[in-house]
């Protein structure tokens, strides 16, 4: 049933409605009209941050959902849904994929992602998986561990990969893991504008997440009010 509905991601814009504790937006009722306001817009797909956000969203549209738990650990740098807790969470209300950080750094507790996986397919066989990646090395290893979607949601944000740009040398990244995976490819990560989100597509991603350029409006007007201060 899920495989079913997000087949219709394809070639398609997935908007990320997200705002955490700090941001002004911070709010399920406010992420679940953010959503609404998105498909209007011609969203096929969302992604989201908690239970209880995503259980708003579900209230508005009727879309597929990335879901993603984010908290901090102390012995850990991964954030991105890091262990079975967060996926426990998630799991109350359902979406039909859920993202996790796949990079090589080590989950909290000292748990290596190989571990992590294969205990999270031996639980929930029927859910779809979206990797988050930083480097190319580590989409392969996704793809090799059996994720339904490998994404580049972390290029750029990791020791491995700092000073990396997904949109550098015409995608150069994106072609690497489109050319070297067999699982379906969501490009995720400061594709800032419409051009560029054709542009993915149009290299073989399946789907493309945005998110900022659209769900975070005091990020929109900063670079507003930079550009008339400079």
């Amino acid at each position: 049933m899920a495989e079913n509905k997000v087949e219709s991601l394809r070639g398609t814009l997935i908007v990320s409605c997200q705002a955490l504790e700090h941001e002004p937006l911070h709010s399920s009722f406010i992420m679940g009209r953010m959503a609404l306001a998105a498909k209007e817009g011609g969203a096929y797909g969302i992604r989201a941050n908690t239970k209880e956000d995503i259980k708003e969203i579900q209230s508005q549209v009727d879309l597929p959902i990335i879901g993603i738990v984010k908290r901090d650990y102390a012995d850990s740098e991964v954030y991105i849904t890091p262990t079975m807790k967060e996926v426990e969470e998630l799991m109350e209300v359902q979406p039909e994929i859920i993202a996790l950080d796949a990079t090589g750094t080590l989950r909290p507790q000292g748990v290596k992602l190989d571990d992590f996986f294969r205990q999270l397919k031996e639980k929930y066989p029927d859910q779809l998986w979206m990797a988050d990646c930083s480097t190319v090395e580590e989409a392969f290893h996704a793809d090799a561990l059996g994720f339904d979607f490998i994404g580049t949601t972390m290029v750029g944000y990791t020791p491995q990969s700092k000073g990396d740009k997904i949109e550098a040398d015409d995608f150069k990244i994106l072609r690497e893991i489109v050319a070297g995976v067999k699982h379906r490819v969501i490009a995720e990560g400061n594709i800032n504008t419409p051009q560029k989100a054709k542009r993915v597509i149009e290299l073989g991603a399946f789907s493309v997440v945005v998110g900022s350029i659209i769900t975070r409006p005091q990020l929109i007007t900063k670079t507003f009010s930079e550009a008339l201060e400079n």
